[in-house]
């Protein structure tokens, strides 16, 4: 096999992994990695004069006995007229928050110390239920075992509790309290308690039986967003949305919004632990139950371009004259990795890193100590591969090596392919024969790079997922790491290092591949114009490291460091 036919078999092969990889992303719930296709979506409609969820939005284990069971938003007009509702905003030090007394439902969540995607004017908005966007957490009760019906639901008009609307200083909670009318012969007193410095709140649902017979409802915990496709999103990498769920036995399970409007959801239906969750970039809305509490899991579409995903827990009986008491936890708010962890085994997951989880925590870990010290995540990310660098120096050591080899025997394979240029069959002999008298590996140089590949992957998923990137400053233009380089000089600078890596390496005899050796890290260095300014910083750190090391050991070996500019 000839020089310029194993070049064609390599740029095919790295073509196809790269395809392989894209395809990986897709069948692991992400959009391909670079130049996703845009997800088709409705145009937002306003939600005010409609509700959020249909008559058969939430599913219950009881459809398959009573057909006829009611779920939530079957009963939305009473008496011939809809009933009026007001909306109620709760601040605390983290949070500001609006809730609507229909239902007593969360319709708003501004987090305070985030600032907006797009304009850094406001705080971000998470949950929103506007005539742009629908995103709200809801709960109610729909029939359980014993029949009933007409229970308080998410679109029942709810009074609300006098008290404070501002966690004040000193304070470290704050209860915002919501009564439904009688309904079905019971009352739902819905309960929010807020904390001090913390994104989740504890949701306690009282249901008290004011009637003469037993009921057993069962309480729906769901989020229901929009399938719209995020303010600021880049049309160059991707990160998912949509709806998750986790359990101990299935693990973190998610879903694109295009499967479930394809009725392609396969997720553990019934567990007694885990937690449902819609998750974006950066943020993530969740809501959990205690272990030991039986649920049932659900994802699907309930209206046009509207997707929900909850549980629903049996109340058991409840005999007249007496109550019974649910609590969950809803969390709106940023993917801060060790938050998530301390609320709920699993929950840290919705900070996805795919398939390679388990090199990109460590990774995180490492990258958070850094900062601890070093108190800027800039110099943070720069720490973090020089200590990759360092770890990996004998394996670059090798690759280095082994390139300087290549180099200082390449006048002998230039004379040779000339003299035998009509022979290619003897060329390809005599090739091997110098090989092996010089002992050189052709592969030498690459297989130890090879190896390091999946870490670089991970250390890019922990950048690109890490909250804390988002609005954190490097140095003089870069304020904001998580964004592209406004002037495209870290870029800039990237591509150039990557060239002189390019021209560092011992060239190939054959001019075409020369050529093709030029071309993939050209088209490579392009797409990190649009890329994070955390990840471009990453990878030119990596450059510089690698051109050192490699100019340091080309020096010892004797072959004194030469630049193979391509002749075009």
């Amino acid at each position: 096999m000839n020089d310029i036919r194993r070049t064609v078999l390599w740029v095919i092969f790295g073509f196809s992994m790269v395809l392989l990889w894209d395809q990986w992303q897709v069948h692991n719930g992400r959009q391909a990695t670079f130049f996703p296709t845009p997800v088709k979506t409705a145009p937002a409609e306003s939600t005010s004069a409609k509700p959020a969820v249909t008559p058969n939005s939430v599913p219950t284990p009881l459809a398959a006995t009573q057909p006829d069971a009611q779920v939530p938003g079957s009963q939305l007009v009473q008496g011939g007229a809809q009933t009026t509702h007001e909306r109620v905003e709760v601040t605390t030090d983290v949070l500001k928050l609006t809730f609507d007394t229909e239902g007593g439902t969360l319709i708003r969540t501004e987090l305070l110390k985030h600032l907006d995607t797009t304009d850094k004017d406001h705080d971000f908005v998470l949950l929103d239920e506007s005539k742009d966007r629908t995103y709200v957490a809801q709960t109610g009760l729909i029939p359980g075992t014993t029949g009933g019906g007409g229970f308080p639901t998410h679109k029942t008009a709810m009074m609300l509790v006098p008290g404070a609307r501002e966690l004040k200083a000193g304070s470290k909670e704050l209860e915002v309290k919501f009564e439904s009318p009688v309904e079905g012969g019971v009352k739902l007193i819905k309960t929010y308690t807020l904390t001090r410095g913390s994104y989740a709140m504890t949701v306690k649902h009282e249901v008290q039986n004011i009637g003469n017979v037993p009921v057993s409802p069962q309480l729906y915990l769901q989020l229901v967003r929009d399938g719209n496709k995020l303010p600021g999103a880049s049309s160059f990498y991707s990160t998912f949305t949509g709806p998750a769920v986790y359990t101990e036995a299935q693990k973190y399970q998610k879903v694109e919004f295009a499967n479930i409007e394809k009725n392609k959801v396969e997720i553990e239906k019934h567990a007694e632990n885990g937690y449902v969750a819609m998750v974006q970039h950066y943020f993530a809305s969740a809501w959990l139950l205690a272990d030991g509490i039986k649920r049932d899991l659900f994802m699907r579409k309930v209206d046009t371009n509207l997707y929900a995903v909850g549980m629903i827990t049996p109340m058991d009986n409840i005999a007249p004259g007496t109550s019974k008491l649910i609590e969950a936890r809803l969390y709106t708010g940023p993917q801060e990795e060790k938050v998530l962890e301390a609320l709920a085994p699993g929950l840290e997951l919705v900070k996805d890193y795919g398939w390679l989880t388990i090199l990109a925590k460590p990774l995180y870990w490492l990258l958070d100590k850094l900062h601890s010290f070093i108190g800027n995540w800039g110099w943070s990310i720069v720490a973090l591969v020089l200590l990759l660098k360092a770890a990996f120096y004998w394996l670059n050591a090798k690759a280095y090596a082994s390139m300087a080899k290549m180099k200082a025997i390449n006048p002998k394979i230039t004379e040779m392919r000339e003299r035998l240029k009509d022979s290619p069959q003897q060329m390809q002999q005599e090739m091997m024969r110098i090989y092996r008298e010089e002992k050189v590996n052709p592969m030498g140089g690459c297989l130890p790079i090879v190896v390091q590949i999946p870490v670089f992957i991970a250390l890019y998923w922990v950048l690109l997922s890490s909250v804390e990137m988002r609005h954190a400053p490097w140095i003089l233009w870069i304020k904001d790491l998580s964004v592209a380089d406004p002037y495209f000089i870290l870029p800039l600078v990237m591509t150039m290092t990557t060239m002189l890596q390019t021209a560092l390496n011992p060239a190939p005899p054959d001019p075409m591949q020369a050529k093709l050796m030029w071309f993939m890290p050209l088209a490579f260095s392009v797409m990190f114009f649009f890329f994070p300014a955390g990840l471009v910083l990453y990878w030119l750190t990596n450059n510089i490291l690698s051109i050192l090391q490699q100019w340091i050991i080309n020096t010892r070996m004797g072959v004194p460091p030469k630049f193979n500019l391509p002749k075009f």
